[in-house]
């Protein structure tokens, strides 16, 4: 009886010993058990696999990580394995299939008595002054794309005629100020190379001497008179802005450049979060000339934003569904018959965007060129930027 006993306690003990083991073999969080050993041999598995496929596994996992409360995925970290970060997943959004939906669908023509009802919603919900629109009756847009690129009436924006270069469309002012050592500046404190976000400003074989790879020589090919520095300004049009954009000051557009890429939001705060994010979404560039030297204005698409359409370029199309990452097309409107380009006057319709987005500004002026902005203030087309 004794033997028997004590063979009984000593399967007791083996089996607490093994329960405590198992315990410990499991990551607790809340009502939450993870088997460890298990997971480990699971992230084995996923490391052996090609990245598009490990990137697909991991997504709902990551999403999980950040949308469950108290961090109840956090102990994953604890076996090896780690979350996709905020930006990559926000990257991974198929964000030019959704802005081709949403541009679709702003193609379809509402029945007549939901027009007003919808419009309604959207004037409430971003502060639209329809007062200012050329045409007020809500039933004249037959569907949302209309009512996006709605005119202006001719007296509601006066162009400024005192100041040489005048804000080209309504909006929010980000930043602004002199470009230095080829980085401008996004939002306060995150910034972008110049080169990525213009592009070459040669092409390669036009060159009659190898292509300059350093910053300040890039800056050389831009910075054409000497005395002279780079200023940039930073505009951004909210839903409920006015969306057409005109030509800043009187200058000439010589060449346009465009950029398929991403389809990112371009609002202030995911600019503070995304560093270069001018430069991954799409983008047009045009460049030319005006009375102090080089002039650019750069359109910048952004999420449900993939039409960017500018008036003298009927060539220009945006967000196709197929591109080549990094790529760019190049137009020149210096021809033959043309050698002097498309001329613009200041305050002049030059493009639209079918939602908000951003609008760039990089140009050479002498050096007592004086912005007249403060940064996050709100500017209306016509209103002056600054001046010598």
């Amino acid at each position: 009886m004794q033997v028997t006993g004590s063979m009984r306690s000593t399967r007791s003990e083996n089996g607490r010993s093994w329960a405590w083991r198992s315990r410990a073999n499991l990551l607790v969080t809340g009502r939450l058990y993870f088997p460890q050993l298990a997971l480990r041999r699971r992230l084995g598995q996923l490391s052996c696999m090609s990245k598009p496929a490990l990137k697909l596994r991991s997504w709902p996992l990551t999403v999980l990580y950040y949308l469950l409360p108290l961090g109840a995925l956090r102990p994953l970290s604890r076996v090896g394995w780690r979350p996709v970060s905020r930006v990559a997943l926000y990257k991974s959004v198929p964000t030019r299939l959704l802005s081709r939906a949403w541009g679709r669908l702003n193609q379809v023509e509402l029945p007549h008595w939901l027009r007003r009802p919808v419009y309604s919603l959207y004037i409430w919900t971003f502060g639209v002054n329809m007062k200012e629109a050329a045409v007020e009756d809500l039933h004249h847009y037959r569907n949302l794309s209309e009512f996006f690129r709605r005119k202006l009436k001719p007296q509601a924006r006066p162009v400024c005629g005192l100041h040489s270069v005048i804000s080209p469309s309504d909006g929010k002012i980000l930043n602004f100020g002199q470009v230095k050592n080829c980085e401008v500046e996004q939002v306060k404190g995150v910034t972008y190379s110049l080169e990525s976000f213009l592009g070459p400003r040669i092409p390669t074989e036009d060159l009659p001497f190898p292509p300059a790879t350093s910053c300040g020589s890039f800056r050389s090919q831009l910075v054409t008179r000497e005395g002279n520095e780079l200023y940039h300004c930073v505009i951004y049009l909210a839903p409920g802005d006015y969306h057409c954009f005109h030509s800043p000051t009187d200058w000439t557009v010589s060449h346009r450049r465009h950029f398929p890429g991403s389809l990112m939001s371009v609002n202030p705060g995911m600019a503070r979060w995304i560093k270069e994010l001018f430069c991954h979404n799409e983008r047009v560039v045009l460049t030319g000339d005006w009375k102090h030297g080089f002039f650019s204005l750069t359109a910048v698409g952004a999420t449900n934003v993939g039409s960017i359409r500018i008036y003298f370029d009927q060539d220009l199309h945006t967000n196709s569904p197929r591109y080549s990452k990094g790529s760019y097309n190049d137009f020149s409107f210096v021809t033959h018959m043309n050698k002097e380009g498309i001329p613009m006057r200041k305050g002049e319709h030059l493009g639209e965007f079918n939602l908000g987005s951003t609008i760039v500004l990089i140009f050479e002026a002498p050096k007592d060129f004086n912005f007249k902005l403060k940064a996050g203030q709100k500017i209306r087309f016509g209103e002056a930027l600054g001046s010598l």
